[in-house]
């Protein structure tokens, strides 16, 4: 296409774009699929479920809470797409809606029979055997009573604050109690610390399993609270409440104490959504509705127990390995098997990782050499989603202990982490650790280690760079990429990087990586532009890029140029997608698709044609506008030739998946890939294959 022709286009219709937060359902409608998959082992398929009602409760309590308090703003803003937070809020009803109605025809219709035909049972209190039924009323009455405290309604006992996402119930009753009131209402709450789920007792080695809900147990014996009164209804429900944090950072001077202090708030903040189920009246759920303050558009019925994620237990108690995804071994290097040299190894040449079919072992192995070696003079690390008491941080804690100068940047705002983040900063502390918090006003998202170490009279960086955090249990269940390098340029620009995040001065000019908020979004826009150039001219040019998620209106008009100029691109895209693909003269170039298997896919890649030179990055950030603006990211290059041609082979291994990829339509919706002539292909089962052989 011309130059003419393309100015003549307008890149900022809003026709060109969709909206992000109905992309974000359209993302939970793929994962709820995997529950319908037959060819998904059965007690996976039950995760899935559960899965995508933790994500919802997720986009209720960030996303739909956001739109909500711009709704209430009366904020007039839009979005590339331009609708308007009223608009987006009424889109975004009728779809989750159809969200859950969906959830709960599979759990009821398709997922509970095929379990009992496995021998699992989801017991209703109506088909309680007499031999169950006794069992279950001494479990209520030695386990569950003591730990219920029912709230009578009346001008002395006000509603009570209700927990977000907390399992309660409300109760009309008749009769008056021993001081002569007749409120006829009263609420009971389930303590967290009770489990949601119920495994009865074997009655025999038929290996049958049953359970019950803890929803189903109070709603049968409810009475027992309320001595000598007749419950009239008792029906449960459930609150999600805004759960964004609020820290004011230009107006505080511990950061640490000022999350604390949100956390204790955020259980209790705004209602966006009730819960109840099919059968409470409507005079109750308007009740209920008016006392958080809500309007009947924020209401949701279901077709069973209104914390229905709490099902996952089931798969998490039952031993059947049969009825789930077979285990297998993540590869183990030679040089860590054998007690190598992990320094010498990574001088010997770059080493990539790709979990989960590679171990994360090596990159704890990494910090716990640097901790013994006394050749080592500092460990420095950041950290956004891990755990306090995790391998990682344990090694860190014997490289403080060792003397080592060890500083640890943790981000204490990573999104329902705080706490545990909190938690790990403290106890780093009390060992020794340089601990700080970042920068005010971004978030530290990179994934960065840097190993100081003296060799030969000089101080030698050795460094590892990924596209996840640093936690043992998400690398086995997220696919990410690692790399270990002690390349001169490439340990400079991370240690210039640690040093604005736990220092003061100027932007330092970096020679090997990209970081937000200063380089990445120029080089990015540059080196798509660089691809227009080379299609314009006749030179090999495409674009191949994988992320979580592709949002920004500046990324994606680049995108429509070069397609518009003839190049080629492939987004492999896991969740939100505001592009879209397949419109005529402008994005007819470029395809979008999702891959959604038994692995999270996590990893963010970046592959340039360059003229038949390519060059393939690997980063911490999506292409969105928090990651390329308001948050510390890391984007670095793969330069070994080896290396760079493992990832690229990756790369169309995801364009080859024909059993677990989904294709972006020009109307917004996902098309699930099949087969048809050619041979069945999954890009996971083809890594775990490779990792079997």
């Amino acid at each position: 296409m011309t130059a003419g022709i393309m100015d003549d286009i307008d890149l900022k219709r809003p026709d060109l774009y969709i909206n992000r937060e109905l992309s974000l359902l359209e993302f939970n409608w793929r994962v709820l699929d995997q529950a319908k998959d037959p060819a998904t082992p059965l007690l996976e398929r039950l995760r899935f479920l559960c899965i995508s009602c933790t994500n919802l409760d997720e986009f209720f309590e960030v996303r739909v809470a956001g739109l909500m308090q711009r709704a209430q703003a009366g904020s007039t803003q839009v979005d590339p797409d331009n609708m308007a937070p009223s608009d987006i809020l009424k889109a975004v009803s009728v779809r989750a809606r159809a969200v859950v109605d969906e959830q709960y025809r599979v759990f009821n219709d398709v997922l509970l029979p095929s379990l009992e035909e496995q021998g699992i049972y989801s017991i209703k209190r109506t088909d309680w055997s007499p031999e169950q039924e006794a069992w279950l009323r001494g479990y209520f009455e030695s386990e569950l009573l003591p730990m219920l405290s029912p709230l009578g309604l009346d001008s002395a006992h006000p509603f009570p604050r209700i927990l977000n996402k907390s399992l309660n119930f409300i109760v009309s009753l008749r009769g008056k109690d021993a001081f002569g009131r007749n409120s006829g209402m009263a609420i009971v709450q389930a303590p967290r610390s009770l489990p949601r789920v119920i495994k009865l007792p074997s009655t025999g080695d038929d290996g049958r399993h049953n359970f019950v809900f803890l929803s189903s147990v109070v709603h049968a014996y409810v009475g027992q609270l309320f001595h000598g009164m007749k419950v009239r209804e008792c029906h449960q429900f459930r609150v999600t409440r805004n759960s964004e944090l609020f820290v004011d950072e230009e107006e505080i001077d511990d950061l640490l104490l000022a999350v604390e202090g949100e956390l204790v708030s955020r259980n209790y903040g705004d209602a966006v959504r009730l819960e109840v189920t099919n059968e409470c009246p409507d005079d109750m759920a308007q009740f209920l509705l008016a006392r958080f303050g809500m309007s009947t558009d924020d209401l949701y019925r279901v077709n069973g127990p209104v914390n229905l994620n709490r099902a996952q237990a089931i798969a998490d108690l039952v031993d059947r390995p049969d009825l789930k995804f077979p285990g297998f071994t993540p590869r183990l290097p030679v040089w860590i098997a054998s007690g190598a040299d992990i320094f010498k190894a990574i001088r010997t040449s770059d080493i990539l990782l790709h979990h989960p079919f590679d171990s994360f072992a090596p990159v704890i192995e990494f910090v716990r050499q640097a901790a013994s070696d006394p050749q080592v003079l500092a460990i420095k690390q950041t950290l956004y989603r891990t755990g306090p008491d995790t391998a990682i941080v344990d090694v860190l804690v014997a490289a403080a202990k060792a003397g080592k100068e060890v500083t640890v940047v943790i981000e204490l705002r990573a999104r329902f982490d705080e706490e545990v983040n909190i938690a790990l900063a403290n106890r780093l502390q009390e060992a020794g650790v340089h601990v700080v918090y970042g920068v005010v006003g971004y978030k530290t998202h990179a994934k960065m280690i840097l190993v100081v170490r003296r060799e030969n009279g000089s101080l030698r960086h050795y460094v590892h760079l990924g596209t996840g955090n640093y936690h043992p249990r998400t690398a086995r269940l997220y696919t990410d990429y690692g790399l270990f390098s002690c390349n001169t340029e490439i340990g400079r620009d991370v240690h210039q990087v640690f040093l604005q995040l736990t220092s003061l001065g100027k932007v330092s000019k970096l020679n090997r990586l990209f970081q937000s908020p200063f380089t990445l979004y120029d080089a990015l826009i540059a080196k798509i532009e660089r691809e227009i150039k080379n299609a314009s001219r006749g030179k090999p040019s495409r674009i191949i890029a994988k992320m979580n998620s592709l949002t920004d209106p500046q990324i994606i008009q680049a995108l429509y140029r070069a397609a518009m100029a003839g190049v080629q691109i492939d987004l492999i895209v896991r969740s939100m997608c505001s592009l879209r693909p397949g419109v005529p003269g402008v994005s007819g170039r470029i395809r979008v698709r999702s891959v959604v298997g038994r692995f999270l896919e996590h990893t963010r890649v970046y592959y340039f044609e360059n003229g038949g030179q390519p060059e393939v990055y690997c980063s911490s950030a999506d292409w969105m506008g928090r990651n390329l603006f308001r948050r510390v990211e890391v984007c670095f290059p793969l330069e070994d030739t080896t290396l760079k041609q493992k990832v690229i082979t990756d790369l169309h291994n995801y364009l080859k998946d024909n059993i677990q990829a989904w294709e972006l339509q020009p109307d917004g919706g996902y098309h699930r890939v099949a087969p048809g002539d050619e041979a069945p292909f999954s890009a996971q089962q083809a890594f775990l294959q490779e990792l079997l052989e």
